[in-house]
């Protein structure tokens, strides 16, 4: 490899195609420092004749160690040709410090972009996205700036996946939008056509064909049917400290805004939930469920109630 700054690589010494030595840095000359073909550290050779080769290794160098590259003039002095294999700096360049390991990350994700819009998917805004190496994504899917994909996503074709998402270990169907500030924990699947809005997060949740979750909504351990909507503020309640429980959510149901869905619990198909309800049973199919306190009006009671506390104001 020939680095942009060779720095303290060792230098491949070549005589024609063929290499001749490795010369660490430390025990090289200044004709060998200006060399700019660096050794990257992978060797491929007979496993006996390495062997021999590798006891053979001495520590009589400037650094008293034993180095592995010695193994080149080893064989030379066999009379064994060797080659260089040149290959790009960004595939096999060393990480010391958390600069270079930024440095390489930046290079695999300008990798992993490019293979993404070769293989049909849109990135609005490339350098913001960030994707794993095992990110799979479907034809004609559109990603927003600043995703984040961690390991295990799968999307299938025909996917919007809106800015400031955040997606791991989850699976998502055709044809369905994500986002913008969505966050796919693992365990997540997202059958045909289901819609995720802004503020929502899902975790080890299976939505069914067409479902919406579209604002400010957590569901949790939780399996929701077919053509379900699922209104804002909306959350499951999994965890009571000490386990985990599951939420069951049927078809065509309708969970009004600000429910609490308290698990273990089971909503059966077609049942609507009121806004604001705290659910603790079941629910049966077809059913409304309401379950809050009722609201009482009292006529005339909030000027008593202004009356009552002027003077304590005053007094202030």
């Amino acid at each position: 490899m020939r680095p942009p700054d060779p720095g303290r690589y060792g230098r491949v010494i070549t005589a024609g195609d063929s290499v001749e030595r490795i010369v660490e840095w430390k025990d090289a000359s200044l004709a060998e420092r200006a060399e700019t073909l660096c050794n990257a550290g992978v060797f491929c050779a007979p496993s006996a004749d390495l062997a021999r080769w590798l006891r053979d290794v001495r520590a009589d160098n400037a650094g008293g160690e034993y180095y592995l590259t010695d193994i080149v003039a080893l064989a030379r002095q066999d009379g064994q040709r060797v080659i260089a294999v040149e290959a790009p700096f960004t595939e096999l360049r060393g990480i010391n410090t958390r600069a270079e390991l930024a440095e390489a990350e930046a290079a695999v994700q300008q990798r992993l972009r490019a293979a993404a819009m070769a293989g049909g998917a849109t990135l609005t805004d490339p350098g913001s996205v960030f994707l794993c190496a095992d990110t799979v994504l479907g034809q004609d899917v559109t990603i927003g700036p600043s995703v984040v994909f961690g390991p295990g996503v799968r999307v299938a074709e025909n996917v919007e996946i809106r800015a400031f998402s955040h997606l791991e270990g989850c699976t998502i169907g055709r044809d369905c939008v994500i986002g913008p500030f969505a966050r796919l924990r693992p365990g997540t699947t997202l059958q045909r056509a289901v819609h995720i809005g802004n503020f929502v997060e899902l975790k080890a949740a299976m939505l069914g064909d067409g479902s919406k979750a579209n604002h400010l909504t957590y569901l949790g351990d939780t399996t929701v049917g077919s053509g379900t909507n699922i209104g804002a503020g909306t959350i499951t309640c999994n965890y009571d400290g000490f386990a985990k429980h599951r939420t069951q959510i049927g078809d065509s149901v309708f969970i009004g805004s600000n429910s609490a869905l308290i698990a273990p619990v089971t909503i059966g198909d077609r049942a609507l939930v009121a806004a604001g309800s705290v659910v603790t049973a079941d629910v049966m199919p077809d059913a409304l469920a309401i379950a809050r306190g009722r609201q009482v009006d009292r006529p005339g009671g909030a000027a008593a109630f202004r009356a009552a506390n002027a003077t304590k104001r005053k007094q202030r």
